[in-house]
């Protein structure tokens, strides 16, 4: 046996050994449907394509992979505005049905029709750290959000899960505080926006709004203040994948999107997406008034 193809199989037999928990992963993700499969045979590809000879953990380097590739799926379905492939699809062939049948018994078919509910990187997030025990600092790149960011985004899941609604007051607050924001940008005014700031804020760009003439981070109140002094005026608040931040409007089309983390009432975060894909795969809803 060659060193190539003992490598193949090794990695054949691990990934066997990890099949039912990425099941598990993409069932949670994307309910009873034919995506599961087709989502853990990605899985396998991209394995078999993958240098993995510094990957100390691979269980969890698999459950990375096969979260993306479920974020990917969910994103494109809502992007076409199909109907949610969840419990209520036509059952499974034979050969299958036993398997689907415990999956729904574990997780539950009330649990199931919840979590397609929530936004693809909620239900992301929920999945992965209360279903699975991921660490909010590995999720985080994979939503495309700060750790803060993710951590918000499975504690309003859970929120939903449990029955409670997302507090508008919250939301209120918020809203307030972008407003302000915006409100200071357009006007050049840089005391306005230190003092909806937080004194760490991040400002975190993405490949093609980096492209647009940022930097890919910044840091600070005053680095921050002093990048938005001034511009704004075509950027309007918006719920974004149901979170309070800003889209910005062109050409009556949305180019980028501001996802705002916040630290009390004030900005800790901001993150620009400009990418054509992602940005036309997010939920944004344009608050007027």
């Amino acid at each position: 046996m060659t060193q190539e193809n003992f490598e193949e199989n090794f990695l054949s037999r691990q990934f066997e050994a990890n099949r039912d928990h990425l099941r598990a992963v993409a069932y949670r993700m994307l309910g009873a449907s034919g995506e599961v499969d087709d989502a853990v045979q990605e899985a396998w590809l991209r394995l078999s394509r993958s240098d993995t000879s510094d990957v100390a953990n691979l269980r969890g380097w698999l459950t990375t992979v096969v979260a993306r590739i479920c974020l990917d799926m969910l994103r494109a379905r809502k992007s076409r505005k199909e109907d949610p492939m969840g419990p209520h699809v036509p059952e499974p062939v034979d050969e299958t049905r036993e398997r689907e049948a415990e999956m729904a018994d574990s997780v539950g078919a009330a649990l199931l029709i919840v979590l397609e509910t929530l936004q693809p990187a909620e239900r992301l997030a929920f999945v992965l750290h209360d279903m699975f025990a991921v660490p909010f600092e590995e999720i985080a790149p994979i939503v495309g959000r700060t750790v803060d960011a993710s951590r918000q985004l499975a504690s309003r899941a859970r929120r939903r899960v449990q029955g409670a609604p997302v507090p508008e007051a919250d939301l209120s607050r918020q809203r307030a505080i972008v407003d302000a924001f915006l409100k200071a940008s357009r006007e050049g005014n840089f005391e306005g926006l230190l003092a909806v700031l937080d004194p760490d804020v991040v400002f975190r760009a993405d490949d093609a709004a980096v492209r647009l003439g940022t930097l890919p981070e910044i840091r600070g109140a005053d680095a921050v203040a002093q990048l938005y002094k001034g511009r704004a005026q075509a950027a309007r608040p918006a719920l974004v994948d149901g979170e309070m931040g800003v889209a910005v409007i062109l050409g009556g089309q949305l180019r980028i999107a501001l996802r705002i983390t916040f630290s009390g009432n004030r900005i800790a975060g901001i993150d620009a997406m400009a990418d054509a894909e992602l940005v036309a795969a997010l939920d944004v809803e344009v608050l007027e008034g």
